[in-house]
């Protein structure tokens, strides 16, 4: 077991940080990390951001459940947390359309009706937060269900309306491995099909590479920049023929020259760090170190 406490941790390492952190170009980086990746505590977490000198954080889980699925007041307190250390919320994670999709009958209805609801509930806390991006899904496979056109059909359909639903805000669809848009490719023939301009991408290269696409250059390639909302970083790397994470440096995956490329490309929006890899040490050493080799990377661009 790890026996230094949070609050040992944060000090140990303060320091140390914000110094390297001065010397590197996050002016021109907008840096920041999961706060569920560091603590379920939203306090713990915006300390940790606040000691590292990070001005960024995605937020999903908070005091353990989805922030959705948490009241309103309780939203609004954790945005107040994250305010009062400096950090601003690039966008809220939502379970929006993170489902299978539901048949065209009644019963495919109800579900249907949940997910507005969700999508509903997801604007009012995003406006409690202060952003106006939302990540959420375009749909997963169900068991033994295989990709097809008429699903893309009814998907790219369902995407367009929540578009209209979603006025004044910008829906972030997040490639996922076991989704119907996973890849890069197929972050393509989403904005090939659905052309609101409030639709874009979260690109998580990482999740690409676990569904098997050579995510950055290729996948990269295929996507539009200028619809791409938010950016997940992370590392990844192939072991005993699956795909495991890793942390940052210590996997396959090209962090520097994706940021590069981004940055070439004219990409201004926000970055997270989605840790994913766990340490036996626990998530927020885990989140530590992999922030420790972005930053080596990040010093590079």
């Amino acid at each position: 077991m790890y026996s230094p406490t949070r609050r040992d941790l944060l000090a140990a390492s303060a320091l140390l940080f914000t110094r390297r952190l001065r010397a590197l170009p996050l002016a021109d980086i907008k840096l920041g990390i999961t706060t569920d990746e560091i603590d379920d505590d939203v306090l713990t977490a915006a300390k940790f951001l606040q000691a590292h000198n990070l001005k960024w954080a995605e937020v999903r889980n908070i005091w353990g459940p989805y922030n959705t699925s948490q009241p309103i007041e309780k939203v609004r307190e954790a945005n107040k947390i994250l305010d009062d250390h400096g950090i601003k919320v690039s966008i809220e994670g939502t379970g929006f359309f993170k489902i299978p999709l539901p048949a065209d009958d009644a019963e495919g209805q109800k579900k249907l009706d949940a997910q507005w609801k969700l999508l509903d509930a997801s604007m009012e806390r995003a406006k409690a937060f202060g952003t106006d991006k939302l990540r959420v899904f375009t749909f997963m496979l169900g068991k033994g269900e295989t990709k097809n056109d008429k699903a893309y059909d009814r998907i790219w359909e369902l995407t367009r309306e929540a578009a209209k639903r979603a006025k004044g805000f910008r829906l972030a669809v997040e490639n996922i491995g076991g989704g119907y848009v996973s890849t890069g490719a197929e972050a393509a023939l989403l904005f090939k099909n659905v052309k609101e301009s409030n639709i874009g991408l979260t690109w998580d290269p990482n999740n690409a590479g676990e569904s098997g696409e050579q995510s950055f250059p290729d996948g990269y390639r295929k996507l539009d920049p200028a619809r791409i909302f938010h950016v997940h970083l992370r590392d990844y790397k192939h072991q005993d023929g699956k795909v495991v994470w890793a942390k940052v440096g210590d996997g396959e995956f090209d962090n520097l020259g994706q940021i590069r490329a981004m940055l070439k490309d004219g990409y201004k929006g926000t970055f997270t760090l989605e840790t994913h890899w766990r340490d036996p040490k626990g998530k927020t050493y885990s989140t530590e170190q992999s922030l420790a080799a972005l930053l080596e990377v990040i010093a590079k661009v």
